[in-house]
């Protein structure tokens, strides 16, 4: 089967690509040269859920992670999540379950989402492992391999895998040189195996293999940081770079075969070196579309690190980010909830949306206009329809102010003030 990339490069634009591009409110010429120069990548083309574009040109996209733990494994309790995900409309899902029910939970949440789905697949042969040989870091390269094309058979449409570890760089920049060392788990994962065995990373080594896969479902590689840092004093480090400098090559590669790619990138970033760290993923890795994980921009505030990731999101979406994985209030402490989950996609949502202004993409902030007239107009109906989260601006305007005048201003409303000049 030819992938979307291969079909692009023989001059056929598919009718799918058409239909996409007019959602996606991009000319289809456009957006295929995006995906020609490997700027833009389309997740779930061949899937029946509903495609969507990540990268240049299109407004920067929202991704929500769940999945149950060892330690909590609750099927329907992950089911919810996903639901909650969706109200709350996020444009794609990825399944971090480790659980030994990983595959009845992900059969699910494949057949009841509407968007995208990812998963790490790295983290069901890590329990394949503790499972079969009692230990996470007993990794079989071909058990591996084959759980990789079953979750594509099974219709995953992007995978995250963390190729860039190798064991020249574990060699050569122990992780022990950091504050946190390697806080990815399957960066973590990777980097015990080839400890402990002294083998390369088998996603490294038998990338080709991987390719043949990926080319083979047409399935969208995500690029792993296995290697990104989990303290604000780690970051930009040589552990960081280093892994993304291979990134680069291995970008490379996918693309000349006809695979499209994302790189994944850090983590926890201190403000001022958000914009810089983005330029760099993208100078290194060829202007790939770029997933990150917040980034966090300070480390203490557990409860709250869905507003710190938030702040982070904005300012690497303004300077280049194309997909948001949001972050949790969970986060570094437990398993999110449902509501947890909600308020996370929320919460990415409002920083990739104030990216898309900065950025200057066509449209954005027309969404803004609409809500400012229907605020100086006191159109409350309109005003809280066109709310980020309707249900909750209706809410804390019912129980706040009811169906009369806002009591934060009452009769000194400015908007009542200026109308009573006329």
């Amino acid at each position: 089967m030819a992938t979307l990339l291969t079909e692009l490069r023989r001059g056929i634009i598919p009718e799918k690509l058409k239909e996409l591009a007019k959602k996606e409110g991009i000319e289809v010429e456009r957006l295929a040269a995006n995906i020609l120069k490997g700027t833009a990548v389309v997740l779930g083309y061949r899937s029946q859920r509903g495609a969507m574009v990540v990268g240049q040109g299109v407004r920067t996209k929202v991704n929500a992670n769940i999945g149950a733990s060892t330690l909590t494994s609750n099927f329907d309790y992950e089911r919810e999540k996903l639901k909650a995900a969706l109200r709350a409309k996020a444009d794609a899902v990825m399944d971090l379950s480790l659980a030994d029910n990983i595959k009845e939970i992900r059969t699910a949440i494949l057949e009841e989402s509407t968007v995208p789905i990812g998963t790490v697949p790295i983290y069901e042969e890590a329990t394949a492992a503790r499972i079969k040989r009692g230990a996470v870091i007993k990794l079989d390269v071909d058990e591996f391999f084959e759980i990789i094309e079953a979750q594509m058979e099974e219709g995953v449409d992007f995978i995250t895998v963390h190729c860039g570890i190798t064991r020249e760089l574990i060699e050569k920049y122990p992780p022990e040189l950091r504050l946190e060392g390697i806080v990815s788990r399957g960066g973590a994962i990777t980097a015990a195996y080839i400890r402990s065995t002294g083998k390369e990373n088998p996603l490294y080594e038998h990338y080709d293999r991987l390719l043949d896969l990926s080319e083979k479902y047409d399935c969208v590689l995500s690029l792993g940081d296995g290697m990104r840092p989990g303290a604000l004093y780690d970051a930009s480090d040589s552990l960081e770079i280093g892994e993304q400098e291979v990134l680069g090559e291995l970008q490379k590669r996918a693309f000349d075969r006809g695979v499209m790619t994302m790189i994944e990138g850090p983590g926890h970033v201190p403000l001022h070196l958000v914009e810089k760290s983005v330029k760099r993923i993208k100078r290194l890795t060829n202007n790939a579309p770029l997933y990150l994980l917040g980034p966090i921009v300070t480390d203490v505030a557990p409860g709250y690190d869905h507003i710190t990731s938030a702040i982070g999101a904005s300012v690497a979406g303004m300077s280049g980010a194309d997909f948001i994985c949001y972050v949790t209030p969970s986060e570094h402490l437990g398993l999110p909830t449902v509501q947890d989950v909600f308020d996370g996609v929320i919460a990415a949502r409002i920083a990739a949306h104030a990216a898309d202004i900065a950025k200057g993409l066509r449209g954005a902030i027309d969404w803004d206009n609409e809500l400012s007239k229907a605020r100086k107009a006191l159109d409350w109906d309109k005003q809280i329809a066109l709310s980020i989260d309707p249900e909750k601006a209706k809410r804390v305007r019912e129980e706040r102010s009811g169906q009369g005048a806002c009591t934060m201003c009452g009769e000194y409303c400015v908007f009542l003030v200026l109308k009573e000049q006329k």
